[in-house]
């Protein structure tokens, strides 16, 4: 794995001038990332925040081959790439020994939902790339809208918190175990507190033999209502309360890469932010109960595989 010292000497592939928020955390994933490609990279991204910030007409944030072609089909959209290189090498258009990495780029509300089909399919028929879930959690670029990464009682524009309902009232999909069932050779869980461990794994996922998969925690001050600056905190707290789990599975081996030494209550994350308020007023207890409890059965299923084959 690059040290912090070799990857600040690579080339800046993300440049910075972009329109996303401050304290997003879409742009340390991304950066880190492509420094950890350590080569030619060719990306694509699915719409969301990270499409619409970085591509403003006649303005791009990319200093790679990108594309953007639907919210839906990021998936296929590189799978026909990395076809295509594979078509020109075979024809001598680009030499052997020229290696070209291939990555898309995608939100929850792009691959948890919408682009799920097509995430599905290429993982199935084994093009060579990776694909990066950054995970804040709802359509932030819509308008806050719930999506199947919404973690349970969390408020959204399409799932308020009020005297209806107590904010989402569904349980989050788990797409990173969806991934894992398609028994491709690298899938992880990752957070861009930890550098060196989403470095690694991003490393790792590049030089697979086929598809991977990493899922990130990517904070959102504006759809989660938090402090910008707090961003990096509240991912390593997600991370010191077992929300979202540091884990990888290589070659068919779930490995947990971090376990807290002492796990903190899901009420510290929540109390970061405002999307959760509700759920600490002592009339809504049973919720953050049944949000905990969800939450330390996930955390004990994965403590039961950990170093075995799943």
């Amino acid at each position: 794995m690059a040290t912090l010292k070799e990857l600040s000497k690579r080339d800046e592939l993300f440049s910075g001038g972009h329109r996303l928020c401050s304290g997003c955390g879409i742009p340390p994933i991304v950066r880190l990332v492509l420094r950890a490609a350590n080569g030619p990279v060719v990306a694509t991204t699915a719409t969301g925040c990270l499409e619409v910030g970085t591509t403003i007409y006649p303005y791009t944030a990319w200093r790679i081959p990108w594309i953007h072609s639907a919210f839906e089909n990021a998936a296929a959209t590189i799978s026909g790439i990395e076809t295509a290189y594979r078509a020109f090498k075979k024809r001598g258009k680009i030499p052997q020994d020229k290696k070209i990495k291939f990555i898309a780029f995608g939100g929850d509300g792009g691959t948890y939902d919408i682009g799920l089909q097509a995430l599905s399919g290429a993982l199935e028929r084994g093009h060579n790339f990776l694909y990066l879930c950054y995970d804040n959690g709802a359509y932030m670029n819509t308008g806050i809208q719930r999506s199947g990464a919404t973690p349970f009682g969390a408020a959204t524009t399409t799932s308020p918190a009020g005297d209806i309902i107590p904010g989402k009232r569904e349980t989050r999909k788990d797409l990173t175990r969806i991934v894992v069932a398609h028994n491709i050779s690298y899938v992880a869980q990752a957070s861009p507190h930890n550098w060196a461990d989403l470095s690694k794994k991003a490393e790792k996922a590049l030089q697979a033999d086929g598809p991977s998969f990493l899922n990130v925690i990517s904070p959102c001050p504006l759809g989660w209502y938090s402090k910008p600056e707090e961003s990096i905190e509240a991912a390593k707290v997600a991370v010191d309360t077992c929300y979202w789990v540091l884990y990888e599975v290589e070659s068919g081996v779930l490995k947990i890469n971090y376990k807290p030494k002492e796990k903190k209550p899901i009420s510290e994350w929540l109390k970061m932010q405002a999307r959760f308020k509700h759920l600490l007023k002592p009339e809504n207890k049973e919720s953050l109960d049944k949000l905990q409890k969800s939450i330390d059965a996930e955390w004990e299923r994965l403590l039961g595989l950990d170093g075995k084959f799943v």
